[in-house]
């Protein structure tokens, strides 16, 4: 299990690196009290669920709890657990316009003293600081350029932090998903419903695939879809984008769709997307003459 404490100074943009680290796949939690740090391992390795990467936020918010923390650190150590710190910062003209920009308090500004305040915390994690495994200065960096480089010192799992994308087909009789970026009409391919033969069956029977696929305009449009992809999905990941939501619609959503998405699915894989499929109405019942699918 791969263990990263993240702690730095209050400002510096421990919310933004928590959830980047979410978006890897780890497990977060915020505000631990070190002194509960070797339960919290104790109760991961028990857990029914197999957590390979766990991130905990300890700074000092924990008031006096914080002051405890070197003693937690080589409880791990004797204990033979190891872990990382990513340790964040900013200079105090930054934090000092952030704090203003936010209106919050600062943890230990004293009569709103909030300079004071962060000079204070700076001095208070100094030795912290020097334990670090990764420091990092946010002062000039945008969300998502803290988010690429968390990316790149903590991969998290095997997913290697490329883009997730959830394909989901779905019938248009029953409604245009609400979460979805990008969405795909292909009603105009030709409908298996009209098959008598291919009507009870879905886009995941063989079948329904081959005649779907079939036609030139088919493979037109896949290559065309393909190309599009290939081109948006680097800059969206790029841009810090953890999770793309590709919808495609038929009218029912259980042949034209459903084949649609599948191969799809199977293509970005092959370039090394971890991809969702969810065929919504697939089980929905296909309706009469004018409602094919």
């Amino acid at each position: 299990m791969r263990m990263v404490i993240v702690t730095g100074l209050s400002g510096a943009g421990k919310t933004q690196a928590v959830r980047a680290l979410e978006d890897l796949g780890f497990f977060c939690v915020d505000n631990l009290p070190p002194r509960l740090m070797g339960k919290f391992i104790e109760l991961c390795l028990a857990s029914r669920r197999e957590i390979k990467n766990v991130a905990l936020v300890v700074d000092i918010r924990g008031g006096e709890f914080f002051d405890d923390l070197s003693d937690a650190l080589a409880g791990l150590q004797q204990n033979r657990v190891s872990y990382e710190i990513l340790f964040l910062e900013a200079s105090d003209e930054v934090l000092l316009r952030r704090y203003k920009e936010a209106r919050r308090v600062h943890p230990l500004s004293q009569g709103g003293d909030v300079l004071a305040g962060i000079r204070q915390e700076r001095e208070k994690l100094r030795e912290l600081r020097g334990q670090a495994d990764v420091k990092v200065d946010t002062s000039r960096l945008s969300p998502a350029q803290l988010k690429e480089i968390i990316r790149n010192h903590f991969p998290g799992d095997e997913s290697g932090g490329r883009l997730r994308v959830t394909i989901t087909s779905f019938g248009y009789k029953y409604g245009i998903p609400s979460d979805c970026d990008l969405l795909f009409d292909v009603r105009f391919l030709p409908n298996p419903y009209y098959q008598r033969e291919l009507r009870p069956l879905t886009g995941n029977d063989r079948a329904v695939a081959d005649y779907v696929l079939a036609p030139a305009v088919t493979g037109q449009f896949m290559q065309k879809l393909i190309d599009l992809l290939q081109f948006l999905l680097p800059y969206y990941q790029a841009e810090g984008k953890a999770g793309l939501q590709i919808a495609v619609g038929c009218t029912g959503g259980r042949h034209r769709s459903v084949t649609i998405v599948n191969e799809l699915a199977r293509f970005l894989r092959q370039q090394g997307y971890p991809v969702q499929v969810q065929h919504r109405d697939i089980g929905l019942p296909a309706g009469g003459e004018v409602c094919g699918s």
